[in-house]
């Protein structure tokens, strides 16, 4: 077995706004780049508001995760990343919950910042592990 990382680039997954692969994996880890809120048969068109584009970043990353043979249960970190920190953080929480059960979220930082590619709301990278074979 291989300790070599594997750079994952998923096939239907959104296409890449900068030289980045979708995903790296080392050791059962998976450090996925952050999405932005367009979707893969539309590059750089996004939605308008904060939930919509926190859907669609979600769609983005759940594609990628599957693309793996993986989902969200399997997330154990997330950052995120608001262009408008104070007015789009609850709703933004609100959105973000529905993804994961409550008692099984993974950890998480909220970074309010001064721009995202695309001029997006929001950007939300992750770390996911695969589980242990037995």
């Amino acid at each position: 077995m291989s300790n070599d990382p594997i750079f994952h680039m998923i096939a239907n997954g959104p296409q890449p706004v900068a030289p980045f692969s979708h995903a790296v994996e080392a050791d059962g880890f998976i450090f996925m780049t952050g999405m932005m809120p367009d979707t893969p048969a539309e590059k750089g068109v996004l939605p308008d508001g904060i939930v919509a584009q926190t859907r669609n970043v979600m769609a983005n990353l759940t594609t990628n995760l599957n693309g793996m043979g993986l989902g969200l249960e399997h997330v154990i970190s997330v950052r995120a990343y608001l262009l408008e920190f104070k007015r789009d953080y609850d709703a933004f929480n609100a959105t973000y919950a529905e993804y994961f059960p409550e008692g099984r979220r993974p950890a998480r930082t909220c970074i309010g910042t001064t721009g995202l590619a695309y001029d997006a709301l929001v950007e939300i990278d992750m770390v996911a592990r695969r589980p242990a074979t037995r």
